[in-house]
């Protein structure tokens, strides 16, 4: 499926895409071209790559599950950027990242994206609705501009990532404290899992729009750099809050573990004192369970009319005053 549209200030126009000839004609028109394909089908990709002189590496590229990155050639800049988005599993916590590449070819005039899905990628269609209704500076600029654009509003999906992410985190730890449980250990290595993924996007990431907002390439304006250099800056901080979430999840990890040591702890601590207290009333039961005669004279008291209701408030003076002392050394 392939769209284009030729634009300039106060001048948009659509241009129906049936063969290569079109899109020579619409590159060749005045103005900035955008093309935009999704799911090209293999005569839309060898009619692209001959029309704009793009190379079969670059499209592999975008359907091989490479990294992000810039790379120039003689006519044109290629850069990869990724999309991302947490897709919900069956649990409260069960979540994966799901990355969605986007090709950006970026000429001396003209701009071609292409996306290797059948929907439209929504970033890409934002942009793109932007220039169709004319709104904002985007007429005003080049189409390293309007890959701005689009690059920027991939960014803005990782802040989002994030914040859910983040979100998620403290969910985990409130319920940690409150009631520890084994699926809240699963969820959070969902987390790190995800939060590792995350991870080698947005690095590569930063270095393919580092490469755009140093000024070493010929496409990009000089009045173009400071924006691609604010982008950069929303990386550098995207990366830095994807390693403190990295280690908030440690953090995490490590009150569970604390958590649970306790709950054992006093666990414990009350199976001892249990068994503190009948340790003395095991012996006593112990003694005067033997089997002596009748009528022993080592064991007078066993001939005693009160023997039995003397061992027993016996053994419940020993229980009280376990419990006391107990309760003053602050074990119970």
């Amino acid at each position: 499926m392939i769209s284009a549209i030729v634009y300039d200030v106060g001048h948009v126009e659509r241009y129906t895409i049936d063969d290569e000839s079109d899109l020579r004609a619409a590159r060749e028109a005045p103005g900035t071209t955008w093309v935009r394909v999704s799911s090209p089908t293999e005569e839309e990709v060898r009619a692209i790559s001959d029309a704009f002189s793009l190379h079969a590496l670059e499209i592999e590229d975008i359907r091989g599950g490479v990294r992000p990155k810039t790379e120039e050639f003689d006519e044109h800049t290629f850069v990869l950027v990724k999309t991302v988005a947490l897709e919900r599993g069956e649990t409260t916590f069960d979540e994966e990242i799901r990355t969605q590449p986007i090709g950006l070819f970026l000429g001396g005039d003209w701009l071609v994206t292409l996306t290797d899905e059948d929907e439209r990628v929504p970033v890409v269609s934002d942009v793109w609705r932007s220039v169709e209704n004319q709104q904002g500076r985007i007429l005003k600029q080049g189409p390293d501009f309007a890959a701005y654009r689009v690059i920027d509003h991939v960014v803005e999906e990782y802040f989002n990532l994030l914040d859910t992410v983040g979100d998620t985190i403290e969910q985990i730890e409130e319920s940690i404290l409150s009631t520890p449980d084994a699926e809240l250990i699963e969820g959070l290595n969902a987390v790190r899992r995800d939060l590792l993924s995350f991870r080698k996007v947005v690095w590569p990431m930063r270095e393919a729009v580092g490469v755009l907002a140093r000024g070493d390439l010929v496409g990009v304006d000089d009045s173009t750099e400071k924006y691609y250099r604010d982008v950069y800056d929303h990386l550098v901080e995207i990366v830095d809050l994807t390693e403190t979430y990295r280690d908030l999840t440690r953090g995490t990890r490590d009150i569970y573990l604390n958590v649970v040591s306790q709950s054992t702890n006093e666990v414990m601590k009350r199976l001892t004192v249990v068994a503190t207290i009948f340790i003395p009333l095991t012996f006593v039961v112990g003694v005067y369970g033997m089997n002596f005669g009748e009528h022993a004279t080592n064991m007078p008291e066993l001939t005693w009319p009160f023997a039995y209701p003397a061992v027993i408030v016996g053994m419940g003076l020993v229980t009280a005053i376990l419990l006391v002392y107990f309760r003053r050394e602050g074990w119970m």
